[in-house]
């Protein structure tokens, strides 16, 4: 069990601080992503949706499995995690708690609706995953399935987007406001 002396910080294990800033990456590329090739006029040339769209599948796909990988080693290392800060007020241990469990949860449920989304979408040209090939379409193909997983796919991720804003803003306020103190909270995701 990590303990703290003087100013150190307890720490969150390797594996977890870089699947948590990977993961970051590649979400907000995917957000970004989104956002812009679903901007495209119909008439952007085929190279630029060829480009967009299978990488944000493929990418997808990989954030999905980095966050199944990540609650892997979340709940076995479950005793190695750091404790909550005693500073933080009763809201603000109930929010950082809610924010953290939405963006898992998201990160989880966000990639299977894009699946489901791709999969049930009639002029689909499926979901590719890197150098394994597709991966295998279980939903029947319905244009109105799509028009749904489309629209919850698309405003989860805006969803997303506004508890990342609330998570970097927590960690900045507390880097800012009590920089080295115990509610400090950024030197464990370093």
């Amino acid at each position: 069990m990590n303990s703290v002396s003087g100013n150190e910080k307890i720490k969150y294990p390797l594996s977890m601080r870089l699947l948590h800033w990977v993961r970051a990456v590649i979400i907000l590329g995917l957000i970004w992503s989104g956002w812009y090739m679903t901007s495209l006029p119909e008439t952007t040339p085929m190279a630029t949706f060829d480009l967009f769209y299978p990488n944000h599948k493929q990418f997808g796909v990989l954030v999905w499995l980095l966050a199944l990988v990540h609650l892997t080693i979340r709940w076995r290392n479950r005793h190695m995690l750091p404790p909550t800060p005693q500073g933080l007020t009763g809201w603000e241990t109930m929010l950082s708690h809610l924010v953290h469990r939405l963006i898992m949860a998201l990160t989880v449920l966000i990639p299977i609706l894009g699946y489901c989304m791709s999969a049930s979408f009639t002029q689909s040209d499926g979901v590719p995953f890197f150098f394994f090939g597709e991966l295998p379409e279980l939903l029947p193909k319905n244009d109105k399935a799509f028009e749904v997983f489309d629209a919850l796919h698309k405003y989860s991720a805006y969803v997303l987007l506004g508890l990342i804003v609330l998570h970097v803003a927590g960690a900045v306020k507390h880097r800012l406001q009590d920089k080295g103190g115990e509610t400090d909270v950024l030197p464990r995701m370093f």
